[in-house]
C-alpha cells in the first residue's frame, strides 16, 4: 500500500499527528502501549514501512519507546538539551507546566571560584539561588544559579516558583541572554540530591555547569545543575 498525501501532509506525519494529539489530549499516558504498526497501517490505510517510519520518527524524538518483543510505548517526558531556553520553556515545549520549589535564596561573598566564573572580584556579593525544578508531579533537576547580587538587587524576594528566572531578567532588569558555554559530564545522586529528585543512591545524574551570556557580552549567571538521567538528553550532530 502506497504512502497517501492529503492536503500536502505525508503519511507518516498525519500518524504522528494523530499519536500526538492522543498524548497531548491526555488519552496516552507515559507507559501506555501505542497501536502496532500492523495496526496504524490498517487504521491509516497505508503501508507497514510507513507506519514503522512514523514510529521511528516519534522515537527519535524522545516521545515513544520501543521495546523488542513487547511493543511501542509512550515514553516518560524527557527534556532536550538543543537550545539555550529556560527550564519553563523547555518543559512547556514537551506539554508539561513547569514549577521550582526555592531551596534557599541568599547573598553570599565566599565563593571566589564562582566569581571567577561572572568575572567578578573574588569576594563579591554573590546570589545563590537552590531550586528543585519540576515538572507535572514529579522533580526533574535540582539548578544553583549563582548571579551578581549588586547587578540584580532585590531577586532573591522575586517569585521564583511559577515564573521563569530568565523572564524575570528579562521583564525587571532588562537583561537579554544570547548564548552558553557549557560543560557537561555524568555523576552519581548522592543520599540528598537522591530524596529530592526522587531516585535511589547512586542513579546516573547529568552534571551541567553552565555560564550564560547576555547580549552584551557580559556572563551574567553561572549555573551548577544536576538533571536525572531519564528525564533528559543530549542530542549532537557531529560533521566529519
Amino acid at each position: 500500500m502506497a504512502q497517501v498525501r492529503r492536503n500536502g501532509t505525508p503519511a507518516y506525519k498525519r500518524i504522528q499527528d494523530a499519536i500526538l494529539r492522543r498524548i497531548e489530549g491526555g488519552h496516552l499516558k507515559a507507559g501506555d502501549a501505542v497501536d502496532s504498526e500492523r495496526e496504524l497501517a490498517r487504521i491509516h490505510r497505508v503501508s507497514l514501512m510507513t507506519a514503522r517510519h512514523a514510529l521511528a520518527g516519534l522515537e527519535r524524538e524522545g516521545l515513544v519507546e520501543r521495546r523488542r518483543g513487547a511493543g511501542t510505548f509512550v515514553a516518560p517526558p524527557k527534556i532536550h538539551f538543543n537550545k539555550l531556553m529556560s527550564f519553563t520553556e523547555q518543559l512547556a515545549s514537551r506539554g508539561l507546566n513547569g514549577y521550582s520549589k526555592t531551596l534557599s535564596a541568599a547573598v553570599v561573598e565566599d565563593e571566589p571560584d564562582v566569581a571567577a566564573r561572572l568575572s567578578l572580584p573574588p569576594h563579591a556579593r554573590v546570589i545563590k539561588l537552590d531550586r528543585l525544578r519540576c515538572g507535572g508531579e514529579e522533580p526533574f533537576a535540582l539548578e544553583t544559579a549563582y548571579l551578581s547580587a549588586d547587578d540584580f538587587p532585590g531577586l532573591t524576594k522575586s517569585s521564583l516558583e511559577k515564573g521563569s528566572l530568565f523572564s524575570i531578567l528579562d521583564r525587571e532588569y532588562g537583561l537579554t541572554l544570547v548564548h552558553a558555554d557549557e560543560e557537561i559530564d555524568a555523576t552519581a545522586a548522592d543520599p540528598r540530591t537522591a530524596e529530592l529528585l526522587q531516585v535511589p543512591k547512586g542513579s546516573p545524574l547529568l552534571r551541567m555547569r553552565q555560564i550564560i551570556f547576555s547580549s552584551s557580552g557580559k556572563p551574567s549567571i553561572y549555573m551548577m545543575g544536576l538533571y536525572r538521567s531519564d528525564r533528559h538528553s543530549l542530542m549532537i550532530r557531529r560533521f566529519r
